[in-house]
């Protein structure tokens, strides 16, 4: 079952690789008391996500901490390492929160994940956004299409605001 407007966020163990190596941030750790504006994406590196969804939630930083947003998160069933490089690479490291769900256990517990395997990508997250207050989805949105970040971009999840 897919996780909707009104639920609490499966409590589960995100990695995040820092200076000191790969450490653990629960559910709670990331989203106790704060205003997070999440993304979801199949993976890191991959064409959409490079090209435009991050990109997107990259230029509005400012536009959603003017609307009371504390940070901005992605999630992708990829590992630390990847999601580190990644950060680096699109120069987002430190500005957006890269939290790796290598084993996919908050996709699935959202119900957020998709059969990728005949493209050789396995178990992947659907491409979505949400915006999430204290632990709680306030607003979601879920791309009908993988390869667009049409329904799940920066500017539409800003409107919801």
């Amino acid at each position: 079952m897919t996780i909707s407007i009104g639920d609490k966020l499966p409590d589960v163990e995100f990695k995040v690789k820092t200076a000191d190596g790969i450490e653990g941030r629960s559910t709670s750790d990331v989203f106790s008391g704060k205003t997070i504006a999440v993304f979801g994406i199949p993976g890191a590196f991959t064409p959409t996500c490079s090209g435009s969804h991050l990109p997107g939630y990259l230029s509005a930083l400012g536009q959603f901490a003017e609307k009371g947003v504390d940070s901005i998160a992605c999630i992708s069933v990829n590992d630390a390492h990847v999601m580190k490089a990644w950060a680096e690479a699109t120069d987002a490291d430190g500005q957006i929160l890269f939290l790796a769900d290598g084993n996919a256990e908050f996709t699935k517990a959202a119900g957020l994940e998709f059969d990728a395997q005949a493209g050789g990508m396995g178990l992947r997250c659907v491409r979505f956004s949400m915006l999430v207050d204290d632990g709680i989805v306030k607003d979601l949105h879920i791309e009908p299409i993988p390869s667009q970040a049409i329904e799940t971009s920066a500017e539409k999840l800003l409107t919801s605001l």
